[in-house]
């Protein structure tokens, strides 16, 4: 007996002149990491590059072991190149993955997930 899927994965993607945002929604996981993958080394080879590559990860419910690997290949892209990586909004999971991996140190974590998790309804933390 399968579960059911949830709502597809999409990335859509913001170009601007020096920077690019990546928005994540749904699952990043075995099915959908080579998705993310090529659409972030499709902006990283774009001419000229991006200063700067945003992940938006507000989006995000679910990232396993092969959406890690695909965030360190994106950083090894971003690396490469001198392009600055930054993880904008990642959810609580999503920080505690990096965080159990040892891999948090690699991006520049923007942001608390918050958004992510009131538009699924859970209220935001209390203040203060």
């Amino acid at each position: 007996m399968t579960g059911r899927p949830g709502p597809p994965f999409t990335v859509g993607v913001e170009a601007g002149p020096d920077a690019v945002r990546l928005r994540l929604v749904g699952d990043l996981d075995f099915d959908t990491t080579d998705l993310l993958v090529e659409r972030a080394r499709a902006c990283l080879a774009a001419e000229p590059g991006p200063r700067d590559l945003f992940l938006d990860c507000s989006g995000l419910r679910l990232c396993d072991s092969m959406g890690v690997a695909g965030l360190l290949l994106i950083h090894r892209g971003t690396t490469s190149r001198g392009v600055g990586l930054h993880l904008e909004n990642p959810p609580a999971f999503l920080r505690r993955v990096l965080d159990v991996t040892g891999t948090a140190r690699l991006f520049v974590l923007e942001g608390d997930g918050r958004r992510a998790e009131q538009e699924e309804g859970t209220p935001p933390a209390p203040s203060g």
